[in-house]
């Protein structure tokens, strides 16, 4: 796990491995990252928050302990603040909320939980329906959003000592690996094992999901830059996407189901009635990713990009809606960018537009997004 301090010229780090132990690296005159601290955990380190107003630093650990440290202002040195015996199992998300002095925490048991930073108690707790890997807070609303492993979201209204389910919703095939909110625009970013990443617009009230597909693997973080209202997903094919949200996405239709094919009225393969009255043999069911209409290969043979219903890779459309769509649709709404690792976490600083990719390859990686996120 990494995160970086806009207070100062600071990195921090947390190695899962044995021996465990939390680092902070400062930038010296050189330019070079040279650690500072060197801190031995007594089980492996499995999440982290940071929170660079307070210093204040909360590590998950495999046990189900959440460890809090205070960094002094020279990052030179962190002090024990208190433990929360947090979940059974290995912490998987942490959560610090200043405004509200809460601790939100998800785990591999299955438990949501929030703690008092002040005092350390518990002051609640929800059974999810999978192991969470998704965590994110509006504290206008008191909403707490969590995704996990079945693909589901799960949105909560939290109080001082209790929590009210308010709705769940999915519509990934895959678990949900990552959850970015815009407080301002009130949407939430969802992205998941199955390479896509979808939009919810919480605010709008209208049930409104937008798909983003610029993935080859698995969407592992996502992170938003509010000031230009772009989205970056990184994923596990090294890629890193700089979605422009400030565009009018469009939603993807649903597919239509059909016995024929929607245009030329070939029956599909398990449509035995009409395979035997017209004599001919069943063909393939496709769809048609602009209209939604069950058509047969013939019929789509076509492949266009269309951008604005997040498409930003060929994909299968019918002739006619090929024919239909302008080289304007086809213009991108995104920019790519090989990071060469495979990334599995990202922190972006949106005051310097700098973006910190760690990877499985055990290398952190500080890019300037300047040019591109802007």
């Amino acid at each position: 796990m990494t995160n970086w301090s806009r207070c100062r010229r600071s990195l921090l780090t947390a190695q899962p491995e044995f021996p465990p132990t939390v680092r902070v690296w400062l930038k010296r005159d050189s330019g070079q990252y040279w650690p500072s601290i060197y801190h031995a955990m007594p089980s492996p380190c499995s999440c982290m928050s940071f929170n660079p107003e307070t210093r204040r630093l909360s590590i998950g650990l495999d046990n189900g302990t959440i460890s809090e440290f205070i960094l002094s202002e020279d990052y030179n040195k962190m002090t024990s603040v208190k433990n929360y015996q947090a979940h059974q199992s290995r912490v998987t998300m942490i959560l610090f909320v200043l405004e509200l002095e809460w601790v939100l925490s998800t785990g591999q048991d299955k438990q949501f939980a929030w703690h008092c930073s002040e005092s350390g108690q518990r002051l609640g707790g929800y059974r999810t329906s999978a192991v969470a890997s998704g965590l994110q807070f509006d504290v206008e609303t008191r909403h707490v959003f969590i995704g996990d492993h079945s693909g589901q979201v799960t949105i909560l209204k939290l109080e001082q000592e209790n929590c009210t389910l308010v709705t769940t919703f999915r519509g990934h095939t895959g678990g949900v690996t990552a959850l970015c909110w815009d407080p301002v625009q009130r949407v939430l970013f969802s992205g998941s094992s199955d390479h896509s990443v979808i939009m919810w617009d919480i605010g709008g009230r209208k049930g409104t999901a937008i798909e983003l597909q610029g993935h080859n693997d698995k969407v592992q973080a996502l992170s938003y830059a509010q000031h230009t209202r772009q989205l970056i997903s990184c994923g596990g094919d090294g890629g890193i996407v700089v979605w422009n949200m400030d565009v009018e996405r469009q939603e993807t239709p649903e597919w239509l189901d059909s016995d024929s094919c929607q245009k030329c009225d070939q029956p599909f393969f398990w449509n035995f009635k009409q395979m035997w009255d017209s004599k001919k043999i069943g063909l393939r069911q496709h769809h048609c990713r602009k209209c939604g209409k069950a058509v047969c290969g013939k019929c789509s043979s076509k492949r266009s990009s269309i951008p604005l219903m997040g498409f930003e890779f060929e994909v299968r459309v019918c002739d006619s809606c090929h024919e239909a769509i302008t080289d304007e649709e086809r213009a991108p709404t995104a920019t790519f960018h090989d990071s060469k690792h495979n990334i599995v976490h990202v922190h972006f600083d949106a005051t310097r537009g700098w973006l910190l990719t760690s990877g499985t390859d055990k290398v952190i990686k500080l890019w300037d997004m300047t040019p591109v996120v802007s």
